[in-house]
C-alpha cells in the first residue's frame, strides 16, 4: 500500500464539500469500526423484523389463521422476484466502496447516479412482472383454495411498492459503502412506525384485512424511498445526488450487473428451492403454514447480528480491496465471523427458551404454537451456519468475485435442497425432516465458501510477493 493511496482515502474522508465520506475503513483498528458500522444495521434489522411482526400479529390475531397463512404463502414468491433485482444493490455497494477505497471521485459520482436512475427503472419492471406472475406462482406452489384469493390480493398490492423498495435499497447501499449506517436506520424507524400505524388503521378501523396490511407496507416503502432520496440530494458528502447528472452510465451498469446479478440469481435460486419447500409446507395444511410464517419471523431476530456483520464485510472488504490492503481483509473476515456467530447463537438460545411465549404473540391457536415450537428449535439452533456461509461469500463479493459465490450457493444449497425434498423427505415426510434441509445445505455451502476464500487469498499473496 503506497502513501499516495493512503493520503487519497484520508483526504476523501476528511475534506469538506463533496469529498467527504463517513468512515475510513482502510486505516486504523477494525474491531471498533466494524461494531460501529454494524450496530445501526442490527438495529435496522430488528426494527424491520418488529414492523414485519406487527404485520403478521395484526393479521393473525385480528383477521384469522387463513389470512396469516396467506401472508406466509406469499413470502417465497416475493423473495423469488425481489431478490433477483435487490442483488443489484450489492453491486452498487461494491462499486461505491471500491471507488472510495481508490479515492476516485468521478467513479463514485457515476456509480451514485447510475444506481438511482436504474433502481427506479428496474423497480417499474419488477412491479409489472410481479403482478403478472403472482397468481400462476400461487397455483404452482399448491396454495389451498381458501387461501389463494387472499394471497393474490396481498401480492398484487405489495408489488406496487417495488420502485420505492429498490430506490431505498440502492440508496442505503450507497450510504453503507461510505460508512453511513445511521441514516438508513432513522429512515427505517420512521417508515416502519408509519407502517404499524397504517396497519392498525386499515385493519382495525377500516376492516381491510390482508389488503390493509399490504397497502400499509406499500405506502411506508414510498416514504422510506423519499427520505433517502432527499438525504442524498441535500448532503455535502461524496455520494451527493445531483438531478441534472442522473443517467445510466453503461460501464457502471455493466459492472453493477456483473457484481450484483450473481447475488440476485443466488437469492432467486434460493427462493425457487424455497417454493418447493413451501409447496411441501402447504401440503401439511393451514396450521403448519401459519406456524411456519410465525417461526420464520421469530427466527429472523436470531439472524440480525449475522446479517449486519455480513453487510459490513462487503463494505469493509470493498474499500480495503480498492486500497490494496489485502491483509486487512483477513481481519475483516475473522472479526465478522467471530462476533456474528457469537451474537447469533446468544439470540438463538433466548428464542428457544421462550419460543412458546413468543409464538403466542402471533396466534392463539395451540396447534399452530406447537408446530412453530418444533420448527424454531431446528432453525434457531443452527442459525450460526448462516454466518459461516454469508460472511465469506460477502467478503468474496467485496473483492469482486461475484460468480463463484452464486454457483457454489446454488449447487450446495438449492440443488441439494431439491434432492433432499425428492429423496429423504419423500421417504420420511415429516415437518422435522423437511426443515432439516436448511442447516444441512447451508453447512455444505459454508465449507465451500471458506475453501474458496483461502484459495483467493493465496493468489493475492502471490501477487503481492511478485
Amino acid at each position: 500500500m503506497d502513501n499516495r493511496k493512503k493520503t487519497g482515502i484520508q483526504t476523501l474522508r476528511q475534506d469538506t464539500g463533496r469529498h467527504k465520506v463517513d468512515m475510513d475503513m482502510v486505516n486504523g483498528p477494525l474491531l471498533g469500526k466494524l461494531i460501529r458500522f454494524s450496530i445501526p444495521v442490527m438495529l435496522s434489522g430488528l426494527l424491520q423484523l418488529l414492523f414485519n411482526a406487527a404485520d403478521i400479529v395484526v393479521v393473525g390475531r385480528y383477521t384469522g389463521s387463513d389470512a396469516l397463512a396467506a401472508v406466509g404463502a406469499s413470502g417465497p414468491i416475493t423473495s423469488l422476484i425481489v431478490t433477483l433485482f435487490m442483488g443489484l444493490s450489492v453491486g452498487a455497494n461494491v462499486l461505491a466502496a471500491q471507488a472510495i477505497g481508490r479515492a476516485d471521485m468521478k467513479d463514485l459520482e457515476d456509480t451514485v447516479h447510475t444506481s438511482v436512475a436504474s433502481s427506479v427503472f428496474l423497480g417499474a419492471i419488477l412491479s409489472l412482472i410481479g403482478i403478472l406472475i403472482a397468481k400462476p406462482l400461487l397455483h404452482l406452489i399448491k396454495t389451498p383454495d381458501n387461501i389463494l384469493p387472499l394471497a393474490h390480493r396481498y401480492l398484487w398490492i405489495y408489488f406496487l411498492a417495488m420502485p420505492a423498495s429498490l430506490l431505498y435499497n440502492f440508496g442505503a447501499a450507497i450510504l453503507r459503502a461510505a460508512g453511513n449506517t445511521q441514516k438508513p436506520l432513522y429512515y427505517l424507524a420512521i417508515s416502519g412506525a408509519t407502517n404499524v400505524i397504517l396497519n392498525l388503521f386499515f385493519v382495525l378501523a377500516l376492516k381491510m384485512g390482508v389488503s390493509g396490511v399490504a397497502l400499509a407496507t406499500t405506502l411506508s416503502q414510498y416514504l422510506a424511498a423519499g427520505m433517502v432520496t432527499v438525504d442524498m440530494l441535500r448532503t455535502d458528502a461524496a455520494y451527493k445526488l445531483i438531478p441534472s447528472k442522473l443517467a445510466i452510465h453503461q460501464d457502471k451498469l455493466i459492472r453493477m450487473f456483473r457484481f450484483g446479478i450473481p447475488a440476485g440469481l443466488q437469492g432467486s435460486a434460493f427462493s425457487i428451492a424455497n417454493l418447493l419447500i413451501q409447496s411441501s409446507i402447504n401440503s401439511f395444511g393451514p396450521a403448519v403454514m401459519a406456524a411456519t410464517t410465525a417461526a420464520w419471523n421469530i427466527d429472523g431476530f436470531c439472524n440480525v447480528a449475522i446479517d449486519a456483520f455480513a453487510q459490513a464485510a462487503i463494505s469493509f472488504t470493498g474499500q480495503n480491496y480498492g486500497a490494496g490492503k489485502y491483509d486487512r481483509i483477513d481481519k475483516v473476515l475473522a472479526i465478522c465471523l467471530a462476533v456474528g456467530c457469537g451474537m447469533g447463537m446468544a439470540a438463538a438460545i433466548v428464542v428457544i427458551i421462550f419460543s412458546p411465549q413468543l409464538l403466542s404473540i402471533y396466534t392463539k391457536d395451540a396447534e399452530v404454537i406447537e408446530h412453530g415450537r418444533r420448527i424454531l428449535f431446528i432453525v434457531a439452533t443452527t442459525q450460526f451456519i448462516n454466518c459461516t456461509m454469508n460472511v465469506p461469500f460477502n467478503v468474496e463479493r467485496g473483492m469482486g468475485y461475484s460468480v463463484f459465490p452464486m454457483v457454489a450457493a446454488i449447487l450446495s444449497i438449492c440443488v441439494f435442497r431439491v434432492i433432499w425434498i425428492y429423496t429423504i423427505f419423500q421417504a420420511i415426510p415429516t415437518v422435522t425432516v423437511l426443515f432439516l434441509s436448511y442447516p444441512v445445505t447451508k453447512g455444505l455451502a459454508s465449507v465451500v465458501a471458506l475453501v474458496f476464500y483461502f484459495h483467493v487469498r493465496k493468489k493475492l499473496r502471490a501477487q503481492q510477493a511478485a
